[in-house]
């Protein structure tokens, strides 16, 4: 079992409680990322910079991860890869991707970026905030939780 972060774009407070998580659980981490990342110094901790350009690191983390593996993203797309491969993907916020919400994401999300496309303005995401931090927290643990049953 192994955590992986899609790391490019994960709040440091999430990257903080997953560490915390590893040390506890000791549950490797791994982050993946195109741009280099300062990670702690632990042994259970680890980074993998792959190269510049689109989905270089998603693609990277769907050859590498394994059924049993916990993915920690906000892009919708390689949750949707995650969830076919029968992984468990959480996003920042603390939601499960599931086979019940992922496509129901996975077309809004391209419905939404559509729109963009087409020149309309929709804001983005509202910043995460303490209410985020817990629910993330609490996602965390409870996978975290059902995993270690299962070993």
């Amino acid at each position: 079992m192994k955590i992986w972060i899609d790391a490019d774009a994960c709040p440091k407070m999430v990257k903080e409680l997953i560490y915390k998580a590893s040390l506890k659980s000791q549950i490797p981490v791994c982050l993946v990322a195109n741009s280099y990342l300062t990670i702690p110094k632990a042994a259970n901790i680890s980074f993998i910079q792959v190269d510049q350009g689109a989905d270089v690191a998603d693609f990277y983390i769907v050859e590498h991860s394994k059924k049993e593996d916990l993915i920690i993203t906000a892009d919708i797309p390689l949750a949707d890869l995650i969830v076919k491969k029968g992984a468990i993907a959480i996003n920042p916020r603390g939601e499960i991707y599931t086979e019940e919400n992922i496509s129901e994401r996975l077309s809004m999300r391209n419905f939404m970026q559509e729109l963009r496309d087409s020149g309309v303005d929709t804001g983005g995401p509202a910043p995460l905030g303490p209410k985020d931090k817990e629910r993330f927290a609490n996602s965390l643990n409870k996978i975290l939780t059902k995993m270690a049953q299962k070993l």
